[in-house]
């Protein structure tokens, strides 16, 4: 029953009241999706063939009591190898992460969002690829090798979630937890076709503390925008063990979404196709923007051309604070140690490792006040439009496109990594293709809190059509 591999959370909860199929069948279409496709795409770190069927059985027998455990009870989910999962290891995608932790207890706990998952009985079939340590925005990494696109494997899913953009966009399950530091999400999201959301920082608890600190958000990587609402509903419940979390109250992000298109009309929507100039865009991505943003028009939202407060392109306060997390992720290393990192890590280490307080302090007061300039400019827009992406997926296992002169990811990404910044919910919704069948993503971007507006904008775009001809692609 591979068919069912193709089907949404939601869709697939629909089966399971109905009586049409059962949370195994699902599980075991997943998963023979997975093993067929994994050898090409190398999205997994490692299937959890065995317990997964374990868990699919006991949300089978609570379902046919009329009993499911939460809203996503029976659903298969996926688990970046960032997270911690209990039962195994998380490797990092580092070689200098020892599996024969000396410490039992090392792997027996779960990261605040995969305990909310599992209080709602979700079934974790695997853990999937991640660079070192979740350093850049493409998926390689010396431990686990190189995660491909499922539209073309000689491109780069994207990342550093490109192992869980990749297992989605593949069939190998609907809802996968992803981390955006920088554009971790929504970076493969684009590149892959599917839906990715990063949320306002502290909406969904976070532990243990990211070294890279309040730049790193949790979020869901999904088939459409409905099973990404439907999966903030679970992951943003509170945990005491992230200090740092916002606001803990509940919230429905699935509401207003049967609202459709109409959740759209009144929208006050700024549309950024460059950055003011700053950004060279291929010329289809720009096109296929464009569309998205002419789709919002046509569904009542109030459009206007106009840039977000980023004339100075704010990548050395990222940097200073990315590279700076980078160095502390591998302090505790012994020398020897040292040469087991990929290259491009040990550099952006000894990079970050140079820079003094006073120099991360100014880095903290840049973001400062461009989080006041996009508070201003949110007075006024509802709603931020953007590519997610200039480009389109390029080479696999290269850093930067070939030709480009840049030296680092961030030379490409250059709408994804300010909102983190900002700490703002930005998504990716596919858009169309280019002339070489790969996906096209277009950014929603709100004010801090607002990620039910993102949510429904996005839905709203699914709705009226905007995500026609990305099809996920055929494999195995």
């Amino acid at each position: 029953m591979t068919e069912l591999a193709d089907l949404t959370a939601t869709q697939l909860l629909a089966g399971y009241a109905s009586r049409a199929f059962s949370p195994v069948e699902a599980t075991r279409a997943v998963l023979d999706r997975a093993e067929r496709t994994d050898p090409v795409l190398n999205a997994f770190v490692r299937l959890e063939t065995e317990s997964a069927l374990a868990q699919a059985a006991a949300s089978e027998e609570r379902w046919r009591r009329g009993e499911p455990a939460g809203l996503v009870d029976g659903v298969p989910v996926s688990v970046k190898d960032l997270l911690l999962l209990r039962g195994g290891p998380t490797l990092r995608g580092s070689r200098t992460v020892d599996e024969r932790a000396d410490d039992p207890a090392a792997w027996r706990e779960d990261a605040p969002s995969v305990a909310r998952l599992r209080e709602h009985g979700a079934v974790f079939t695997g853990r999937t690829t991640t660079p070192e340590f979740g350093w850049k925005g493409v998926t390689d990494s010396p431990r686990h090798g190189v995660t491909v696109n499922p539209y073309d494997p000689g491109r780069t899913a994207g990342g550093s979630s490109g192992g869980s953009a990749a297992a989605v966009a593949a069939g190998a399950g609907p809802l996968s937890l992803g981390t955006d530091g920088g554009g971790s999400v929504r970076i493969p999201g684009s590149f892959c076709g599917i839906f990715a959301l990063k949320p306002t920082y502290g909406r969904v608890p976070l532990y243990p503390a990211s070294p890279f600190g309040t730049l790193a958000h949790v979020g869901p990587m999904t088939r459409d925008a409905r099973d990404a609402a439907l999966m903030m509903d679970v992951i943003t419940g509170p945990d005491w063990r992230d200090w740092s979390q916002g606001d803990r109250s509940p919230a429905d992000f699935r509401e207003g979404l049967e609202r459709g298109t109409e959740a759209v009309a009144g929208l006050r929507v700024a549309f950024s196709p460059s950055f003011g100039g700053r950004v060279d865009v291929q010329p289809r991505v720009a096109a296929a923007v464009r569309r998205a943003v002419e789709r919002l028009a046509a569904l009542g939202a109030r459009v206007e051309e106009v840039d977000p407060p980023l004339a100075d392109d704010p990548v050395e306060a990222f940097h200073t604070l990315w590279f700076s997390g980078v160095a502390r992720v591998v302090q505790p290393l012994a020398p020897e140690r040292w040469e087991l990192l990929e290259p491009g890590l040990r550099e952006v280490a000894e990079q970050g490792a140079a820079y003094s307080a006073l120099d991360y302090l100014a880095a903290v007061d840049a973001r400062m006040a461009l989080g006041r300039e996009m508070g201003r400019f949110h007075r006024d827009h509802d709603l931020l439009v953007t590519p997610t992406m200039p480009v389109t997926a390029f080479e696999a296992g290269a850093e930067v496109p070939a030709g480009s002169g840049l030296t680092r990811w961030t030379g490409w990404t250059p709408f994804t990594y300010p909102f983190n910044l900002t700490q703002q919910p930005a998504a990716t919704v596919p858009c169309g293709r280019d002339g070489d069948g790969l996906p096209i993503g277009v950014q929603l971007v709100a004010a801090r809190h607002a990620d039910g507006v993102v949510l429904r904008a996005a839905h709203a775009l699914y709705e009226a059509g905007v995500t026609d001809g990305v099809e996920p692609p055929v494999l195995g």
